[in-house]
């Protein structure tokens, strides 16, 4: 019998999620949704504690924001880490 622990499973999941992210980053929706709340890039970055230039290039697909700040994302604009990275339509 294999057992698997718990933090075993959630370090998988982890994986997974960054793997996707990192295929499809560039389709994200951070941009839509800030737009829809009609925010500018430096509001959004002071509530969710970055910078506006990092918001800037996770925007444009640069660069990928950690999972943390993913979860701040979602977290934000109530939806989940799928929708904002746009591997599912909302």
């Amino acid at each position: 019998m294999i057992q698997i622990c718990i933090s075993q499973v959630f370090l998988i999941h982890l994986c997974i999620i960054i793997f996707i992210m990192e295929l499809n980053f560039k389709n994200n929706k951070i941009a839509e949704f800030r737009n829809m709340l009609n925010l500018s890039q430096r509001q959004l970055a002071k509530e969710i504690g970055t910078s506006q230039a990092n918001l800037s290039r996770w925007e444009k697909g640069l660069n990928e924001p950690s999972i943390i700040e993913c979860w701040k994302l979602a977290d934000f604009f109530d939806t989940t880490i799928d929708i904002i990275c746009g591997r599912k339509e909302y």
